[in-house]
């Protein structure tokens, strides 16, 4: 009888870590989306992003629409995509004031990111790390008030030159592509690759239904043998 009841609080107590880490993970979670067009409006790619302990994975699917080889991708300060040459999303998300370029000493920015290479088929897999954004509050913010893009430019990036009066930061020339970075509703977070908070959520629910139930059982049958 002792042992029965001694693995009840186990698993009492594995349940109570369980919703403990649950709660820490949606709280520390989040979830973004971006569709990248063209100029012209045509669906080049998507992006996803997900904030982890680490930093926000971005992941980016290019279907079509850009040549192949390496091209400047990074993450501008303004949602605004009105104008086709995408000039209107501004600079390179910055809010530390920083130059651009990982091999600047004075940089990178916190939108800078790593190239993007595209196959010859026209299509291109990307993933990276970015641990100078969040998707949370803070100055860090790509969600913030005016929001944020995801430009893909026309040349590779030399991640050293801050600016350049021809081709801009880095040397990438033309911004191609891009995309407005949105929120993703919380039932979209499995979608991205978060955590499936609601499915943890009814298992561990139904774990401590089912564990209530043998206790109550458990108790009963002590209560019966006082009797």
């Amino acid at each position: 009888m002792r042992k029965k009841l001694l693995v009840l609080f186990a698993l009492l107590a594995c349940l109570t870590v369980l919703a403990s880490g649950i709660a820490s993970a949606q709280e520390g979670s989040g979830a973004a989306t971006a569709e990248l067009r063209d100029g012209e409006g045509n669906l080049v790619g998507t992006a996803e992003f997900v904030e982890g302990p680490k930093g926000v994975a971005i992941t980016v699917n290019v279907q079509q629409g850009v040549e192949p080889g390496e091209h400047g991708i990074h993450i501008h300060e303004s949602a605004d995509l009105s104008d086709p040459s995408f000039e209107s999303a501004g600079s390179h998300f910055n809010p530390t004031d920083a130059q651009h370029g990982f091999e600047n000493p004075e940089g990178p920015h916190a939108g800078d990111l790593e190239s993007i290479t595209v196959a010859e088929d026209g299509t291109a897999y990307y993933q990276t790390v970015n641990d100078r954004i969040t998707l949370g509050a803070g100055e860090n913010s790509i969600l913030d008030g005016d929001g944020s893009s995801l430009l893909i430019h026309d040349m590779a990036d030399d991640y050293r030159t801050d600016d350049d009066p021809e081709t801009g930061p880095g040397m990438t020339g033309d911004r191609i592509a891009g995309g407005e970075i949105v929120a993703a509703a919380p039932g979209d977070l499995a979608a991205t690759g978060g955590p499936n908070l609601m499915l943890i959520g009814a298992v561990a629910i139904g774990l401590l239904l089912l564990v209530a139930g043998g206790g109550v059982a458990l108790v009963r049958r002590l209560l019966r043998r006082r009797a």
